[in-house]
């Protein structure tokens, strides 16, 4: 197990700061600053003109949160792509944060440029900075975004510039490819519901929990969480009493967990970042333990919140990854990720996804030689053609170019001094439809939706 106290303060946002982008052949100054604060409000800023890249650069860009509650996942996603890089398209690191660049990338013989888009989990700046790298500084393929509304506004942004190819980061809410459908997004992550697998059969048979309170932000990806969870939880007969939604910009959390009711068995807590802390210390306030009278959706499982101590042990949630797995292309991963960028957690989901999605487009690019032409038509064939192994697991795209893939029940543990990780479950070859509790008549995931209505488990539940 890692210790996960040193990373986080060993480095430090800076306001307004550029991003050198290093190519095979040149040098190119692109444009992404950050305000370094916690609030959307107060997002981050962008350069008003990028640079030059070398002649027959592929342009890439890679679209994460620098700003509002989940800036903290900055150096995750862009330090997995980045070392995607480095493992399969022999760049170099040329600094250890967020927006320190890599060099020396190529692909079928093709110098790569990397430009960041810093958004700040709003649908509006998420799109503005698509926009941005899409029609000022001419990517041809965009990695990203991080958040659920975001995804849902940029796979829509997506259908209006076909000759882009859209390689979603880590958004999760079920929307951005269910009904969206834009035919040049490619996700390879999953949704929210997906990583929830195996969580409602563990919080009804292992827990014996029958009543539950829902406590989250108020937007796409934690209702597309919840609505995993309600189905299987349900599905047994399990009861949602009550279902609370907070608005991402709450800095103070413990009057939303004061006003859950206190005749349940537990919590499912659906936060990120700085409000995942917030409300786990709100919990501690009133005398509830994490560690014991909370599940966690998959932002909530992250070393992140391990600053609030010791009573996070026994907290178990979904995640998309196996934190704390044994496989060796899983510790293979984690290790050479550790000794490309040890200040950051390789084993966050923020990491992995974006690692993940940044291997799809080496992979998709090798395969198509690196042709970019007519609309991207070879590239993107490759990437629908394609099944992947990630050190998350192998995954396949559906019809609406969705991945169905692993999941994982994971646990908060202590080994010696340390917090960390160990898988609970695996989950196998879990697609949108979720057992086949969604289809496209399913109202999509909102505050009230779906119901928590017994009927047949999913398929993993039996």
């Amino acid at each position: 197990m890692r210790n996960y106290s040193s990373w986080r303060s060993s480095w430090r946002r800076t306001p307004g700061r550029a991003a050198v982008v290093t190519t095979a052949a040149a040098l190119a100054l692109v444009a992404c600053g950050s305000s370094g604060g916690n609030s959307a409000s107060t997002g981050p800023t962008t350069a008003a003109a990028p640079g030059s890249a070398a002649a027959g650069a592929i342009k890439v860009g890679v679209l994460t949160t620098c700003g509002g509650p989940f800036a903290t996942f900055e150096a995750e996603s862009l330090s997995g792509a980045k070392y995607a890089l480095i493992k399969d398209a022999g760049a170099k690191a040329s600094g250890q944060n967020p927006q320190d660049q890599v060099s020396g990338a190529t692909v079928a013989g093709k110098p790569i440029s990397i430009s960041f888009g810093c958004s700040d989990a709003t649908p509006d700046k998420a799109v503005s900075e698509a926009r941005r790298l899409v029609e000022n500084v001419g990517v041809k393929i965009l990695l990203g975004p991080l958040s659920g509304d975001e995804g849902v506004a940029v796979a829509n942004y997506a259908k209006g510039v076909p000759g882009v190819t859209f390689v979603n980061g880590t958004s999760g809410a079920q929307s951005t490819t269910l009904p969206a459908k834009a035919p040049n997004f490619f996700r390879f992550g999953g949704d929210g519901a997906q990583w929830m697998a195996g969580l409602g059969t563990y919080a009804y048979k292992t827990l014996g929990w029958k009543k539950v309170a829902i406590l989250g932000e108020d937007y796409s990806y934690p209702y597309t969480q919840a609505a995993g969870f309600i189905k299987e939880f349900g599905s047994y007969g399990g009861q949602v009493t009550a279902r609370s939604w907070v608005p991402l910009t709450q800095t103070d959390w413990s009057s939303p967990v004061a006003k859950l009711p206190r005749d349940v068995d537990g919590v499912l807590l659906l936060t990120g970042g700085t409000n995942t802390i917030a409300a786990e210390k709100a919990f501690i306030q009133i005398g509830k333990n994490p560690g014991k009278f909370l599940l966690g959706g998959s932002s909530v499982m992250d070393p992140t919140s391990f600053t609030v101590g010791d009573q996070l042990v026994g907290l178990t949630g979904g995640s998309p990854v196996p934190l704390g797995g044994t496989t060796g292309d899983w510790k293979s991963y984690v290790d050479g990720f550790s000794k490309a960028y040890s200040k950051v957690p390789g084993d966050s989901l923020f990491t992995v996804l974006y690692y993940d999605g940044m291997e799809a487009i080496i992979n998709g690019l090798t395969e198509a030689k690196g042709d970019l032409s007519n609309n991207g038509q070879a590239f993107q064939q490759a990437l629908t053609a394609m099944q992947p192994t990630f050190p998350n697991g192998t995954v396949k795209l559906d019809q609406n170019r969705n991945s169905v893939q692993p999941a994982y029940v994971v646990q908060v543990v202590k080994n010696g001094s340390d917090l960390g990780f160990k898988v609970v479950q695996t989950v196998d070859s879990v697609d949108q439809t979720f057992g086949g509790l969604f289809d496209t008549s399913s109202p999509a995931p909102s505050r009230d939706e779906p119901q928590a209505t017994k009927g047949s488990p999913p398929p993993w539940g039996k």
